[in-house]
């Protein structure tokens, strides 16, 4: 049986986390009915430029906050300014790069929600992150709209950059309530390195597609790219809800089977309603994003490794064991170039989409044959 306190925390994870999809979902399809595909990849565009510079700035990354502070390890302030240090540095090179201030901007906005939203987890406040992260989708959707109609497209990123303004009380309490301890962050350095460089593959491999197909294919087809992934991350959206909630389970060694085999039949339902449900719908709601229906027939086949990964990241990540994620992690990365560069000039948006598939069914196996080595290792040592 699933506990009462697991499902009441679930139950705030996860109305958080569908409530705060789905105003962002409307917010991204309501704009693309506005825009052209090209305008709509250009902001893309931008976004991805903006979460690179974020994960490189981030050395207090998510996950190792999360952890750390669920293990009531002192290391909050210190992670928190080092990573501050580094958003400052990223927006002012963003800037001499691109001359767009709301690029540079942005980052501040990413790189205080994502360090107070770590905290708020590692915490299992789950009732403050609902209350957080549906303010934000709601800003997203007022702010970003607001902007687009005063300013144009210009202005949709500045908008997106200042509906994470009331982070900022949560993150300078982290700061006074904590002291900067460099000693202790010199001693876990293997585990926050690795951390670090998983947070950097995975956040430049979800961004890295949309910078390298914007050169190579044109901003109409990253447009309709982008789109397909939109309509993806609400289809994979209770994984993410579980991830979020079994990360500070596991490194505290609550072992939830039951939420697990759920959440893993619940992406077998999703996959196959995005094989055959969605592609029936979406030529209705998005007439001039014609590649969509193909590249999500595709890439709902990829909700079921993904949602494997998760659970055994989580797993991982919960006893300080982040080398093999960051393998995985890079292996993802790897194929994903590997397929934007050779297979989506040939099969252009299909290719992407079974890029994305075969890079995930990859980690999958990976991290499927690093759990049955430490099984095995476990059995031996006894």
């Amino acid at each position: 049986m699933v506990k009462l306190a697991n499902l009441k925390g679930l139950a705030s994870l996860g109305g958080a986390d569908s409530i705060g999809t789905g105003i962002a979902g409307i917010f991204w399809f309501f704009l693309a009915t506005l825009i052209e595909p090209e305008e709509f990849g250009e902001i893309q565009y931008y976004l991805s430029i903006a979460g690179v510079a974020l994960f490189i700035s981030m050395i207090g990354a998510q996950n190792t906050i999360t952890v750390y502070v669920a293990k009531n390890i002192k290391l909050l302030s210190t992670l928190y300014v080092l990573t501050i240090i580094l958003s400052i540095a990223s927006a002012i090179i963003l800037f001499l790069i691109f001359y767009r201030l709301d690029v540079s901007v942005i980052i501040f906005g990413y790189v205080i929600g994502e360090l107070c939203i770590a905290y708020l987890l590692g915490k299992k406040f789950f009732t403050k992150y609902a209350w957080y992260v549906i303010t934000q989708k709601s800003l997203t959707l007022i702010l970003g709209l607001i902007f687009f109609y005063l300013f144009g497209v210009e202005g949709v990123i500045f908008g997106l950059a200042l509906s994470y303004i009331h982070y900022v009380k949560i993150f300078f309490n982290g700061l006074k309530n904590s002291s900067l301890n460099f000693k202790l962050f010199r001693s876990r350095i293997e585990f926050i390195g690795n951390n670090y460089m998983h947070s950097l593959v995975h956040g430049v491999r979800g961004r890295i597609g949309h910078i390298l197909i914007a050169p190579l294919l044109g901003f109409a087809l990253l447009g309709e790219f982008s789109l397909a992934l939109q309509i993806l991350a609400v289809l994979m959206m209770f994984s993410g809800i579980a991830f979020k909630y079994l990360l500070p389970q596991d490194a505290t060694g609550a072992k939830n089977y039951k939420l697990k085999k759920i959440v893993i039949v619940l992406a077998v339902i999703i996959t196959i309603l995005g094989i055959t449900v969605l592609p029936l719908i979406l030529p209705t709601v998005f007439p001039k994003y014609v590649g969509v229906v193909d590249a999500i027939q595709i890439m709902s086949l990829g909700i079921i490794p993904v949602t494997l990964n998760m659970i055994f990241i989580s797993q991982l990540l919960g006893n300080e064991k982040s080398r093999s994620v960051l393998i995985g992690e890079s292996i993802t990365f790897t194929t994903i170039i590997f397929g934007i560069v050779f297979l989506g000039p040939i099969m252009e948006i299909k290719g992407l989409a079974i890029s994305y598939v075969l890079a995930y069914s990859f980690q999958t196996i990976y991290l499927i044959f690093v759990k049955y080595f430490q099984k095995t290792k476990n059995t031996l040592n006894r």
